[in-house]
């Protein structure tokens, strides 16, 4: 899949950024006349427990890579509409559905699209799962840095029970946070469990009581991260810990580059001057022109997309 690395002209607003409808956003506030810090995205099928379709991938696709390089975005929200966060595939769609013309080896998985999108923004997004989720409700949430799920909700990686085979990337990301073991667990049963399940170990870090406590939870969480946290520090300690260097002696040396990068950075004076003088940071590194000379310093597979901010439309 090919796209326009032209720079991208970015919306005055998200409320009103047009998407196909199965995917909304709104501000935090909502109804904030300017994009906010914070940004919740929701999957907008709730009739149909917001089984997964091809114009959310289209959605995402459109937008996590506005948020990667809008400034004025520090953290995204990802929810479901409703009493189920995402039933997984729609299958009165279809699987086949999804399939056009190409050859196997020029098909990519719609999920897979989806997480890479996710993986890719360098911002931080939140899943706030306050319903049930399989399948790729499940996968889509894993390259997130937090899930917040609900206590009474049953989650399940359903593949093998359906005939086919993980996707949406999981087979890197699931057993990186929970282990090969418990992964082998619950993708081999293709079962369904509460989130307090000992198989999905600490893949839930959070687990609200009710439904109704966790997106209130997220925003609670994503305001904290986006008012006391460095963009930049997050962006290059995530990326640390995702594109490992294999050894202790490696990651030793790329991460006396990181930080030698940032003991100079305006960031680092600003974060260490807040904290004596008793005040929130006000933190201002760009993405772009405020990481280091040597990123990346892991080998790039080009999926298509690395865009720059145009400038904020008059809308």
């Amino acid at each position: 899949m090919i796209f326009d690395p032209s720079p991208l002209d970015l919306p005055a607003s998200y409320e009103t950024f047009s998407t196909t409808g199965h995917v909304i956003v709104k501000h935090h506030p909502a109804g904030s006349p300017n994009v906010t810090p914070v940004v919740v995205v929701t999957l907008n099928r709730p009739a149909n427990h917001n089984a997964f379709t091809g114009n959310m991938v289209e959605d995402i696709e459109k937008l996590f890579p506005l948020f990667d390089v809008d400034e004025r975005v520090k953290v995204i929200i990802l929810t479901g509409a409703g009493k189920t966060f995402c039933a997984g595939a729609d299958l009165d769609i279809g699987f086949t559905r999804h399939l056009g013309n190409e050859r196997p080896a020029d098909h990519r998985d719609g999920g897979g699209r989806v997480s890479l999108a996710i993986h890719h923004c360098r911002k931080p997004t939140i899943a706030a799962m306050q319903g049930s989720a399989v399948g790729v409700g499940m996968t889509m949430t894993l390259p997130t840095i937090i899930r917040i799920g609900y206590a009474k909700g049953k989650y399940g990686f359903v593949f093998g029970r359906r005939g086919i085979t993980m996707e949406a990337c999981s087979s890197f990301f699931l057993t990186r946070l929970i282990g090969h073991s418990n992964a082998s667990y619950l993708v081999s049963t293709g079962g369904v469990f509460p989130p307090t399940a000992k198989h999905f170990g600490d893949l839930f870090n959070e687990i609200m009581p009710e439904a109704s406590q966790v997106l209130p939870r997220a925003l609670e969480l994503a305001t904290e991260i986006a008012e006391n946290v460095s963009p930049t520090a997050s962006y290059l300690n995530r990326a640390m810990m995702w594109h490992d260097a294999g050894s202790p002696e490696m990651a030793h040396l790329i991460e006396s580059k990181n930080i030698y990068h940032m003991f100079r950075s305006k960031d680092q004076k600003e974060g260490v001057g807040a904290f004596f003088e008793k005040r929130k940071p006000n933190f201002s590194g760009n993405l772009d022109d405020d990481v280091p000379a040597h990123m990346p310093w892991w080998t790039e597979v080009d999926t298509g997309r690395s865009p720059k901010a145009k400038s904020v439309s008059k809308l």
